[in-house]
């Protein structure tokens, strides 16, 4: 195997597993589990920011033609959302992982309805789980089994990455509200019950 391809198809797994702990933090009942969870995914989204932005480095400084050269139409897909991960959705894990490190102390402690609501928000899943997903289309142009170059391909590309996107998006927005939903319900009878116990 292509020892480029080999990196390409690292990366691509890293990425896609991020995309699958990204889509387990809300589901962590523990706060420990989930400061534990948040770390790995920290570092996973690390590894991913760095291999991307080494292997288009290194596309524009190497003279001879290198695997970002063959994929420049694909590795311009995943950027996009690398670079909203860098930007916006590693400042959110590090904030919940900081928040679940408070609630951790003792193995077993809950972790607090807003806190899986902010590990279930829109900008903390999806840029991860888009970035592992539009991965593929320039590992396929790096195995050249179907060129994405034509303007039909690039378009039949764009199409279904929109709609997956799409569709992510509405997920976990539907799962975010619904966390908060239950965080402010939580709140409201927990200062209920302070009420009546200050009377």
């Amino acid at each position: 195997m292509d020892t480029d391809l080999a990196i390409l198809l690292a990366i691509s797994a890293v990425w896609l597993a991020a995309g699958l702990v990204v889509e387990g933090l809300p589901r962590l009942r523990a706060a420990r589990a989930l400061r534990r969870r948040t770390g790995l995914l920290l570092a996973l989204v690390g590894s991913g920011l760095a291999g991307l932005a080494g292997v288009l480095l290194t596309g524009l400084v190497e003279t001879a033609p290198t695997l970002a050269d063959r994929t420049a139409a694909g590795l311009a897909l995943p950027a996009v959302p690398a670079t909203l991960v860098a930007v916006l959705t590693v400042r959110r894990l590090r904030q919940l992982r900081v928040g679940a490190g408070t609630f951790g102390t003792a193995p077993e402690t809950p972790a607090p309805p807003a806190l899986r609501a902010a590990a279930a928000h829109p900008m903390t899943a999806l840029p991860v789980q888009v970035t592992g997903l539009v991965m593929l289309p320039a590992l396929v142009t790096a195995t050249g089994l179907v060129p994405l170059t034509s303007p039909a391909m690039i378009g039949m590309v764009l199409t279904a990455a929109v709609l997956a996107v799409g569709t992510i998006g509405v997920r976990h927005a539907l799962r975010h509200s619904r966390l908060v939903e239950r965080a402010v319900t939580v709140r409201s009878r927990s200062a209920r019950t302070a009420g009546v116990l200050h009377v």
